[in-house]
C-alpha cells in the first residue's frame, strides 16, 4: 500500500481520501485552511457523478443536505416578477441529480475520509517538492518534511501545488468575471432563486428560507478582472433593481468569492509521481456547474485505476478515461458563459420573452430538455 499526500481539502481531495484510504493506503491531506471550509454557494451533482456517491456510500447524506431550491423568478429593473418556472426543471436536475451548499458536501465527505482513515492537516500547505526515484519529498510551508508514494493536487483552478510542478499555466478566459456573498435575506425568498439581467451583466440572489442568509452572485461581462472586486463594483454601477444594495453588500461581506470565469487545460495531468485532480486539472468554469461533478468522477476513475495497476500505468489510464468526458464539460461552460450574460438589450428581451411564454407551452418539459441536452450529455459522458 503506498502513502499518499492529497493537497487540498475542497470536495475532490476528501472524495479521493475516501476511496483511497478505503483500498488501505496511508492517505494525509494537507490544506492550507485553518479548518473545513463552511463557506460557498450551492453546487451541483449530476449523471455519472451521483453513481460515484452511492458507490461511496454517501449519497444519502448528502441528498440529505439537498437545498430543495423550489423556484427561480425572473424580475425586471423594477423588481416585478415577469417570469417563474420550477428551479429543477430549469437547471437541468433530473433523477437522482442534487443540489447541495458546497460547505455541506465537503463536510460530508470529510466525514467520511476521516471515518476510512484518511488524515487530515489544516493550516498548511506544500512549499517546495522534489520528485526522485525513491518517492516524492515534500517540505510544507510549517517546516517540516516528509517523503510520498504519490502527491494529488487537488487544490483549485489557482493550484499552487501545480504551479511547483508545470509552471505557469495559463488560464482561458471565458470572458466574464463574478462575484459571490452572503448576505441579508432582503427579499424574504424562500427556496427560490431571482435573476436580473442586464446588457453584459447578471445578478442572482437565493435563499433556503425567508431567515435564511441570501447569496447573491454579480456576473460581468469583459476582460478578466482576477480576483479584484473593485471591478465588480466599478462595472455594475449605476445597474437597475438592487444593483447599489448588493454593491453596498458585497464591499461588507466576510465571505466574498471574486475571481473570472475561467478555464485551465493542461496538456497532461500527471509528471512523475504527481498528479492533477478536479479544478487543478481541468476546471470547465462556473458555467458549465460541472466543476464539483468532474472531481467527484475524477477521484472514483483515479482510485479505480489505482486499485488495479502500476502507478505509472494508473495515471495513464485515468487520463485517457477522463479526457473524453472532461472535453465535454470544457465545450459546455465555454457554451454556457454566453446563455448567462447576454450582450446586448435585444438579446435580453428576446430571452425574456421565451421565459414569459414558456409556462404557457404546452410542451415546456420537452423544450427544456432539448435545450439542455448538450448539459446531461456531458454530464453522462463517462461510465464509471
Amino acid at each position: 500500500m503506498a502513502d499518499i499526500l492529497v493537497s487540498g481539502a475542497g470536495l475532490g481531495g476528501p472524495a479521493l481520501a475516501h476511496l483511497l484510504a478505503r483500498q488501505g493506503h496511508s492517505v494525509t491531506v494537507v490544506e492550507r485552511a485553518p479548518a473545513p471550509r463552511e463557506a460557498g454557494y450551492k453546487v451541483d451533482v449530476r449523471g455519472a457523478a451521483t453513481t460515484v456517491l452511492q458507490r461511496m456510500g454517501v449519497y444519502e447524506q448528502a441528498r440529505a443536505a439537498d437545498v430543495g431550491m423550489r423556484q427561480i423568478t425572473y424580475v425586471n429593473r423594477h423588481g416585478k416578477p415577469f417570469a417563474a418556472l420550477p428551479a429543477d426543471l430549469l437547471m437541468g436536475r433530473r433523477g437522482d441529480d442534487i443540489e447541495v451548499m458546497r460547505g455541506d458536501l465537503s463536510r460530508v465527505l470529510h466525514d467520511a475520509a476521516s471515518a476510512s482513515g484518511a488524515g487530515f492537516v489544516f493550516g498548511d500547505s506544500i512549499a517546495a517538492l522534489a520528485d526522485g526515484p525513491e518517492g516524492v519529498d515534500v517540505t510544507f510551508a510549517s517546516g517540516r518534511s516528509a517523503r510520498f508514494d504519490l502527491v494529488v493536487a487537488a487544490d483549485g483552478l489557482h493550484s499552487a501545488t501545480r504551479r511547483l510542478v508545470f509552471g505557469e499555466v495559463p488560464l482561458v478566459h471565458l470572458g466574464a468575471s463574478i462575484a459571490i456573498f452572503s448576505t441579508a435575506n432582503t427579499l424574504g425568498i424562500d427556496h427560490e432563486e431571482v435573476m436580473y439581467s442586464e446588457p453584459g451583466r447578471l445578478i442572482f440572489a437565493y435563499a433556503m428560507g425567508p431567515s435564511e442568509p441570501m447569496r447573491v452572485g454579480l456576473v460581468l461581462a469583459g476582460p478578466g478582472s482576477g480576483r479584484d472586486p473593485r471591478a465588480i463594483v466599478d462595472g455594475f454601477a449605476g445597474g437597475g433593481w438592487r444593483t447599489a444594495e448588493f454593491l453596498s453588500a458585497l464591499e461588507a461581506a466576510d465571505d466574498l468569492y471574486v475571481d473570472s470565469l475561467s478555464q485551465v487545460e493542461v496538456p497532461r495531468w500527471s509528471s512523475g509521481r504527481v498528479v492533477l485532480l478536479g479544478d487543478a486539472a481541468h476546471c470547465p468554469a462556473p458555467s458549465s456547474g460541472q466543476g464539483t461533478s468532474l472531481a467527484l468522477v475524477g477521484a472514483h476513475v483515479l482510485a479505480d485505476e489505482l486499485a488495479s495497476k502500476s502507478q505509472d500505468q494508473a495515471l495513464s489510464a485515468y487520463e485517457v478515461r477522463m479526457r473524453p468526458y472532461v472535453e465535454k464539460n470544457l465545450a459546455f461552460g465555454r457554451r454556457m458563459v454566453k446563455d448567462m450574460v447576454p450582450g446586448g438589450r435585444l438579446a435580453i428581451a428576446f430571452r425574456n420573452y421565451g421565459m414569459r411564454t414558456l409556462k404557457f407551452h404546452p410542451r415546456k418539459e420537452q423544450v427544456i430538455d432539448k435545450v439542455l441536452a448538450p448539459l446531461r450529455e456531458a454530464a453522462n459522458a463517462i461510465s464509471v
